[in-house]
């Protein structure tokens, strides 16, 4: 009996894998769940005191776009890939197959450390955005911040969106297509609010031109160690934002002309949340009223609402974030999950056959709850109080931020240089770079080594272990997990997983089961 493969199902089977996802994403909502997931509404207004603390306006709006303009070469560089290799391994798998099995395993736990981050980060940003949110809009919501209720709203958010990725995948499609409206309406109505409701504006001159330290570092100053130092960590709020567009990538075997649909959806994901996260970011700056206020409130947008709108305004604008920053959520849930999925298929993580199992909506639900779980394991620290200059600073959740930054983006890197290794022998899909991968790929790995070290300083001198303020409380742990993390993939690699892991195990057996459904070895 014949079997009839679309295009797609061929396609997958040449690399050596059946259908098994459900493939009903279009190419819109392949893009939709990376854009969902870059989320102005989450990473522009959760991450702004990155921006404000260490460098201030001046570097926001300058920094934004410049940062931006090399995380689409980044970006770039991924398309050619996925059309190359429509897989939900994404990464892993492009650098098992350009680079052999101890590639793809160092790539995939980095991508996955930096997907279970990015999930805890977003959920975390959402908690907070809602605890604002029911403060303004109810006189009898519990008075004062209080972490301990953050936490418990950021393990809500976790639960519900681990129940929506269970419940169905054509649900998340639906999702992810509303968010990307929402995005887009939400994001233009909280800059034409900012433009028109606020009596004052601040000047060209204040926005691109105001420079702040308030990390307590060099003494407040901004001379040459604040530019070397202090000035490079603005660029994580950037390279936050912009981030988890790989999801297009996870999400391949379960959209339709995949090779085209999800490298259109990695690049033209970075270029619009680019474009609309800087007009955004530029609104939250004209309307500040009193910088100081701004910078005593730990660099919160949440002050800036408060300065230029009315409660009630202020309320909206911060609902608007909140659901965008739900829809995100479930979005970097979906591609967690996918990716943990996948991983799992080839061995690769213990109790594969677990998480590689999928329910009878062929949804990986045990991936989806075990992503869900580490997520909040990692954001324990979240719980412990932080000040610093006199002000609140969620130095964990930013700790969290920089683990998914590096966590992805250097696993980003490790296909990234192999397929510019591999030159002309690279037999690309149906979107390719043609010459120009030669200085793209090479201006791109530049770029990740450059912004993945500036993630591992230290935020404060509270923070440097030879400071006479250092407490434990101010680390920025992220060298300890990933450097961690890195150091026991290395022993359970000589010790035993070079022995058995043999990179992607094929689910088609293609010297024979390809031949017979007649699909040709690429």
């Amino acid at each position: 009996m014949s079997t009839e493969l679309s295009d797609d199902e061929k396609h997958l089977a040449s690399l050596g894998y059946k259908q098994e996802l459900n493939r009903s994403w279009s190419g819109f909502s392949n893009f939709a769940i990376s854009f969902s997931i870059i989320s102005i509404l989450a990473g522009c207004f959760t991450s702004f005191g990155l921006g404000w603390n260490n460098g201030g306006p001046a570097a926001i709006a300058w920094g934004w776009p410049i940062i931006a303009a090399f995380i689409l070469l980044i970006g770039f560089s991924l398309s050619e890939l996925v059309s190359a290799y429509p897989t939900s391994g994404g990464i892993y798998w492009w650098a098992a197959k350009l680079g052999g099995p101890k590639a793809g395993y160092y790539t995939g736990w980095l991508n996955l450390i930096g997907l279970i981050a990015i999930v805890a980060s977003v959920s975390y940003g959402c908690a907070t955005f809602l605890d604002l949110t029911l403060g303004v809009f109810s006189e009898s919501w519990l008075e004062g911040y209080s972490l301990t209720r953050v936490f418990v709203l950021f393990l809500v958010i976790l639960a519900i969106a681990a129940v929506v990725n269970i419940f169905s995948s054509h649900l998340l499609a639906v999702l992810n297509n509303i968010s990307v409206w929402w995005h887009v309406a939400g994001a233009s109505a909280v800059i034409l609010i900012l433009f028109l409701v606020p009596e004052r504006h601040a000047t060209f001159g204040e926005v691109f031109g105001t420079v702040i330290n308030n990390t307590g570092l060099f003494d407040g100053g901004t001379g040459a160690g604040f530019l070397f130092y202090v000035l490079p960590m603005a660029a994580i709020l950037t390279q936050y934002t912009i981030t988890g567009y790989d999801a297009s990538a996870h999400l391949s075997e379960e959209t339709k002309s995949a090779g085209d649909a999800a490298a259109k959806g990695i690049w033209r994901s970075i270029f619009y949340s680019a474009i609309g996260g800087w007009l955004l970011l530029l609104s939250f700056l004209f309307a500040v009223q009193d910088p100081d206020a701004v910078s005593a409130g730990g660099g919160g947008v949440a002050v800036i609402f408060g300065q230029a709108l009315s409660p009630t305004v202020a309320g909206v604008v911060l609902l608007i974030s909140t659901v965008g920053q739900f829809f995100c959520a479930v979005a970097c849930l979906t591609s967690c999950s996918r990716m943990l999925f996948a991983f799992s298929r080839d061995g690769a993580v213990p109790g594969a056959r677990l998480w590689a199992s999928l329910s009878s909506s062929k949804v990986p639900a045990n991936g989806v709850l075990l992503s869900a779980v580490v997520a909040a394991l990692i954001t324990l620290p979240a719980l412990v109080a932080v000040d610093i200059n006199g002000a609140p600073v969620p130095v964990a959740f930013f700790a969290v931020v920089s683990i998914g930054v590096v966590g992805l983006y250097v696993c980003f890197a490790i296909p990234i240089f192999l397929r510019w290794r591999l030159g002309s022998a690279f037999t690309p899909g149906s979107w390719t770079l043609g010459k120009h991968y030669r200085w793209i790929n090479v201006v791109a790995l530049i770029e990740i080594a450059v912004t993945s070290v500036v993630a591992l300083f230290p935020t404060s001198a509270g923070g440097m272990p030879w400071d006479d303020a250092f407490e434990w409380k101010f680390v920025n742990y992220t060298p300890l997990l990933v450097g961690g993390a890195l150091i026991l993939l290395w022993i359970f690699w000589h010790l035993s997983v070079k022995k058995w892991f043999t990179g992607p195990k094929m689910t088609v057996d293609r010297p024979s089961v390809a031949d017979e459904l007649g699909l040709a070895e690429q």
